[in-house]
Parts: C-alpha cells; sequence; structure tokens
C-alpha cells in the first residue's frame, strides 16, 4: 500500500508533497482508497462534504467505531503526516482479520478531506463542514491564490457543492473515532516508546497581517520618502519569534505574498500569515496581542497601514479521557508497559470531531521530529508497531 500511494503527489525536485484539495493528486490518492476499500469488500461511499468512508459491518446500526485520517499535504509536505493513519487503518483490519476476530460493532474507515489546509487557507474543512463548525456560506467563500473558490473546485474535481454542510445523522452513527498520526516532535524518541496516546491538542489560529504601504520606483526613491511595508513584516517576523520564546508558545510567519512582487519595486502590500500555538489559552493570548502590539507600532513608524484578520481558531481540545484512558488499558494489557499520554501543538480531524463524537489519537514514534518536510521519517519497524497497536485498540473497541 505504501509503495502504491507513495509517487502520486510526490514533486520531482523537492521530495516533497503537493497533494492539494480537489486537485489531480487529491483525486488519484481518493481512487487509491477507494480501492484499498473495494478490494477488502467493504461498502465504500463519499459523504456529502467530500469524505470518503469504508463500512465493515451496517453503517447505520450506530455506535460504530471508526479510524482513518487524511491523504492531503501542506506544500512539500512529507509522507507520513495524513497517509500513515490511513494506511495503517487498512492494514489493522488486514491484521485483525488475520487474527480471525469477530466484530460486534459496525467499523468505518474514513479520509477526511482538506485536513491540511494547503489550498484555500483553512484546516480540516471536511471535519469541520461535518461537525457544523464551518458553514456552507463561510466554506463557499473560501478561495485559493489564483480565486477559483471551493465550490468551483469540488465543482470541477465532479462532485456537488450544494449538498455541503453540517452531517449530524453521520455523527450520530460513531461511537468512537481513533486517529493514528505520526508524532510531530520527539518526545516517543527520547523516552525510546514506539508508540503514545494523546492527552490534548494545544488551542492554535491562524491570523493574517496586511501591511498596505506604497508602491514604487526601488532605484530612484529615497529611502526617507519611502512607505515601505516589507520592512514592518520583517520586524514583526522578529518580534514573533521573540513573544513566542518569552511565553514559551510557538510563533510562525511561514507563507507570505508581495503586490506587485517585482525586484526593483517597492511592494504595495505585503501579506503574511501568522501561525501560533501555546499550551494554553492565556498564554496564546498573551504572544498573539504583543505580536499584533509591536506589528502595529512598525507600521506607524514607516507610514504604513495594518489590518489583522483572524482567519482560524481551535480552542484547547482535551480528548475524552475515558476513551483515552481505555485505550492505555488495551494497549497495557497488550504489552505489559505502560503507554505514554502526550500533547500536540498540531491540529487534527480527530480534534475537530471531539465536540460532536468520542475521540482519541495514537502517535508513533519520528525519530527526529521532522514533519510537514520532505524529511518526515518513521521507521518500518515503528510502522508496524503502529499498525499491531491500532489493531489492538479496534479489537479492544469493536470486538467486544
Amino acid at each position: 500500500m505504501w509503495a502504491d500511494l507513495g509517487p502520486i503527489g510526490r514533486d520531482a525536485e523537492t521530495g516533497g508533497y503537493r497533494r492539494y484539495a480537489w486537485t489531480g493528486a487529491d483525486a488519484d490518492c481518493r481512487t487509491w482508497f477507494q480501492e484499498q476499500a473495494e478490494s477488502r469488500g467493504l461498502a465504500y461511499e463519499t459523504d456529502r462534504n467530500g469524505n470518503q468512508w469504508a463500512w465493515l459491518g451496517d453503517p447505520a446500526a450506530g455506535d460504530a467505531v471508526v479510524t482513518g485520517s487524511h491523504l492531503d499535504s501542506v506544500p512539500d509536505g512529507g509522507a507520513f503526516d495524513g497517509p500513515l493513519g490511513v494506511v495503517s487503518s487498512f492494514a489493522a483490519l488486514d491484521e485483525l482479520r488475520a487474527r480471525g476476530v469477530e466484530f460486534t460493532r459496525p467499523l468505518a474507515l474514513t479520509n477526511f478531506g482538506d485536513e491540511e489546509g494547503a489550498r484555500f487557507g483553512l484546516a480540516c474543512v471536511g471535519s469541520r463542514l461535518t461537525a457544523g463548525q464551518l458553514t456552507k456560506e463561510q466554506a463557499y467563500e473560501l478561495r485559493d491564490g489564483d480565486g477559483v473558490r471551493l465550490p468551483q473546485a469540488m465543482e470541477a474535481a465532479g462532485y456537488d457543492p450544494s449538498a455541503i454542510g453540517p452531517d449530524p445523522e453521520r455523527l450520530a452513527r460513531i461511537g468512537a473515532f481513533v486517529e493514528l498520526h505520526v508524532e510531530q516532535g520527539r518526545a516517543l524518541d527520547l523516552s525510546g516508546d514506539e508508540v503514545g496516546i494523546a492527552s490534548a491538542i494545544w488551542p492554535h489560529g491562524r491570523w493574517r497581517f496586511d501591511f498596505r504601504g506604497e508602491a514604487n520606483h526601488a532605484g530612484t526613491t529615497r529611502l526617507v520618502d519611502r512607505r515601505d511595508p516589507m520592512l514592518s513584516y520583517a520586524e514583526t517576523v522578529l518580534a514573533a519569534r521573540r513573544e513566542a520564546e518569552l511565553a514559551g508558545a510557538v510563533a510562525t510567519f511561514g507563507k507570505i505574498s508581495v503586490e506587485p512582487n517585482g525586484v526593483n519595486a517597492i511592494p504595495s502590500l505585503v501579506r503574511g500569515w501568522l501561525d501560533s500555538r501555546a499550551a494554553d489559552q492565556d498564554t496564546l493570548d498573551t504572544v498573539v496581542t504583543a505580536v499584533e502590539k509591536a506589528a502595529r507600532e512598525y507600521a506607524d513608524r514607516h507610514g504604513v497601514d495594518l489590518a489583522v484578520v483572524r482567519e482560524s481558531f481551535t480552542p484547547v481540545i482535551e480528548f475524552e479521557h475515558a476513551l483515552r484512558d481505555e485505550l492505555g488499558a488495551i494497549l497495557r494489557g497488550r504489552t505489559g508497559r505502560e503507554v505514554p499520554v502526550l500533547g500536540t501543538g498540531a491540529g487534527h480531524d480527530a480534534g475537530i470531531l471531539s465536540a460532536s463524537v468520542p475521540t482519541a489519537m495514537v502517535f508513533v514514534r519520528n525519530p527526529t521530529g521532522v514533519s510537514h518536510s520532505p524529511a518526515e521519517h518513521a521507521a518500518e519497524d515503528d510502522c508496524v508497531a503502529g499498525v499491531r497497536a491500532l489493531a489492538d485498540v479496534l479489537e479492544g473497541l469493536a470486538c467486544r
């Protein structure tokens, strides 16, 4: 499975993946998922929001155990973030069938659409729509860098955008959702454990900073006469790093758009996106407030206008303690060892769904901690350990 999925959407020069929502690479990933489902005799369907489902047992019976993740990527992302969870879900089902277990609850495997938000700027679109955390009207306003709106992209890919929206009936069928994911950090590597369980997702969000100045000639405009928004932006990037260090949080300007974007032109607009995350809400608020304050001071100094827009936000998410503890007990019973419980600064579909259904996460060791990069990696032995752990969990939940 890994070999078949590996080449899809991979850039030959960078070695990274560019699997963006509703593109050709995304379509190829979706075809792969459908083929994997049908080859195992599972009932395949795509829901109103473009999420893919593969069912073992009656979907309408309720109290289903669901596992899976996503197949899309960030720009030049790694092979494991998302796909490891989807591949492992199929492999775990294969393992359970080899064990000859008898399922007493319906089981579903899923691929949630547009988790990374690389194309339209909002993460977890598929799960947000399903959970009612993103309205149809809001989704229709999302557009990519070329100005293509989400419904146009869905339509071009052969899906009906008029049907998108909350799906409470589907969520009501789910008794538990477990997402396996490569760890995006080195906690397991440092502890020497192959797998861990998630405790919570840090509060996090994305803010757009629009610095508007005055376009002019780079060679003839005196420095003192310039209203250069790039200066304010550059100083704000440094301020974000400084404030995050002081607070023990993280803050990143990882995306930028410049107009008119000419080598010999002073910009008229510099638009930068801030991603910030912290262990608690107060710390996150402190960082973002301080960054915006500094940005406004820099903008005033350079005669630049500034607008700040919060594009997305997710508060701290505590995974359901009862399900988390049940996973720990299942894995402890299999291995005789306590499984570490980890917090994470990364968002996931499991976090979005946690407001609607009991959710949990299993992490697989990442020896370098690198993620959202072509260098992202997990050893095959650890991936196999993750599959076995997921199979143990699914057996404990769905085969009682």
